[in-house]
């Protein structure tokens, strides 16, 4: 018999985490008429409600139920990457707790992965009912940025939830980064890959835990992590800007040969030093990026600390 893992971070999930588990185990038939067993994995992310509590609950009624409880908050990149650890199925998703992502595509997934030879299946919303505009705006406004910056391609809406074989499984562990951008990773190590639409999903109960300004550090993360290009922007500017000045250089010299030592245009050069200054501080900033993410990598500190599994 096959072994289906479905991991699940959690933060401050606990009104959501027996309605995830109802809606997921409606499934169930079709698997076991599949030969395909169910392990159901909770990552707790260190959650400050009732979250693990409830787990446990279902981990006495049903043994299938698992529990990873980190002594603190990780984020959930680290959640996901310690139930790709710990997943022994011979296929694994990953999904939000929220029920944000239907339960339901999973038999759609796994016909495509059994039947269509496909490596991973993953899903795309295709609206986002629900969210507020400028939260939707610069959302596609990173994808088209980050996908003409990196060669590694990054699809509008895509979610965490997929469907993934054991191979591909492994190819994603044995990327060994600290600075995790599974979006970038999912693609970056191939594989034969099928998208599924859907349309959004609100949340039904509790609050989204990504905050913009936590949306939009993470979007940072993805840039840094799958694209050189802020740096040639960088060094495109510093460039430019040694050009300018070496014509304005130019002018100022011909204008006093010409004309002499007019009014002294002190606004003009206020602006520009002004200018110039502000430049060098964003090329900087963009290099603080890149030498911050390598002072976390050759730290080697772990992604996660577990407190206790069941």
């Amino acid at each position: 018999m096959k072994l289906l893992s479905i991991i699940v971070p959690c933060y401050n999930e606990q009104e959501n985490i027996v309605d995830f588990y109802n809606e997921l185990l409606k499934n169930e038939a079709y698997f076991k008429s599949h030969d395909v067993d169910i392990e159901i994995i909770y990552v707790n992310d260190g959650s400050k409600d009732g979250t693990v509590a409830e787990v446990k609950k279902l981990h006495e009624r049903d043994e299938r139920v698992h529990l990873i409880n980190f002594s603190r908050n990780f984020g959930k990149e680290s959640a996901m990457i310690a139930g790709l650890e710990r997943a022994k199925g011979d296929f694994v998703a990953i999904m939000d707790c929220d029920l944000q992502d239907p339960p339901a595509l999973l038999p759609q997934m796994y016909e495509a992965i059994v039947n269509e030879g496909y490596d991973s299946v993953a899903t795309r919303r295709v609206s986002r009912k629900g969210e507020p505009p400028i939260r939707s705006f610069f959302a596609r406004m990173f994808y088209r940025i980050i996908n003409k910056m990196s060669k590694t391609e990054i699809v509008d809406g895509a979610r965490d939830y997929r469907l993934m074989t054991r191979q591909f499984v492994d190819a994603v562990l044995s990327m060994g980064e600290y600075n995790r951008f599974s979006k970038g990773i999912f693609g970056w190590v191939g594989f034969k890959n099928k998208w599924i639409e859907f349309e959004n999903v609100e949340r039904q109960k509790g609050e989204t835990k990504w905050s913009f300004w936590k949306l939009f550090l993470y979007a940072l993360d993805g840039i840094v992590a799958f694209s050189t290009a802020p740096l040639a922007i960088a060094s495109f500017m510093g460039v430019l800007f040694c050009l300018l000045a070496f014509i304005f250089i130019i002018f100022i010299i011909v204008r006093k040969l010409m004309f002499g030592d007019p009014t002294s245009g002190w606004p003009s050069l206020v602006c520009i030093i002004s200018l110039v200054s502000g430049v060098q501080l964003f090329c900087i900033g963009i290099v603080g990026q890149y030498l911050s993410k390598t002072y976390l990598e050759v730290k080697k500190r772990p992604l996660y600390i577990v407190k206790e599994e069941l």
